[in-house]
């Protein structure tokens, strides 16, 4: 083979192979995207807790060893190396601390989400949607499995107050167990609930706020 058909070959073969390594690197990115999202709207707060721990680990190790290269080939570096360390990095801390992306995932679902919670709203005070218990409060199941506005189930907390017609109604953000705090998007046209909901604002505004005129999102519960 003549030397410059020989150097063309190497250098095709060269890009084809980097290719496959930044495709990788996508799926990489595009996996934790999906699993971030299932684990915000979908995983139990137990399993929860093993995938936090083992995605921390993978790409905590991750890091480290693309960190050790990139010192290696110091001498000879390839953008490429740069690049899989600051992927590796981000998304071990994006991990680690798990509250950031899901900040960045509620912000969005809040807005994108609004008008159906708003409208389920409407609908349990037509009676459209009913819970089980007899007084007409409790747990609500929504008619519908997607989309996902209540996390954990799409169920829904209902209060209703039949002294002044007044409803409140609890969104699940993050639903956990038994006694641990769950956070909540909130609405209320009850005088005494949106007291109480302000009150939770004033001793606690770095986790909880008003989103809209009778809506909240409240940590912890009330």
């Amino acid at each position: 083979m003549p030397h410059s058909l020989y150097v063309v070959a190497c250098c095709s073969q060269l890009k084809q192979t980097s290719l496959i390594k930044k495709k990788t690197l996508i799926w990489i990115i595009v996996i934790w995207i999906l699993i971030t999202l299932i684990n915000y709207y979908y995983t139990n707060f137990f399993i929860l807790a093993f995938i936090w721990l083992g995605m921390s680990l993978i790409f905590g190790i991750g890091t480290i060893i693309q960190i050790v290269k990139l010192i290696r080939e110091r001498k000879n570096l390839a953008k490429f190396r740069i690049l899989k360390v600051v992927v590796f990095a981000l998304l071990f801390i994006l991990t680690f601390q798990r509250q950031i992306p899901n900040g960045i995932i509620e912000k969005t679902d809040w807005n994108i989400l609004k008008n159906k919670r708003t409208e389920i709203v409407e609908q349990i005070k037509r009676n459209e949607i009913k819970g089980k218990g007899i007084s007409g409060n409790g747990i609500f199941e929504l008619p519908f499995e997607f989309p996902v506005v209540s996390n954990g189930g799409n169920d829904v907390w209902v209060f209703k107050n039949k002294e002044n017609e007044s409803v409140t109604i609890q969104f699940w953000v993050f639903r956990n167990f038994f006694d641990s705090p769950s956070t909540y998007f909130v609405y209320s046209n009850d005088k005494k609930r949106i007291s109480d909901l302000e009150q939770k604002i004033k001793e606690n505004p770095e986790n909880n706020w008003k989103l809209d005129e009778n809506w909240y999102r409240i940590y912890g519960g009330y």
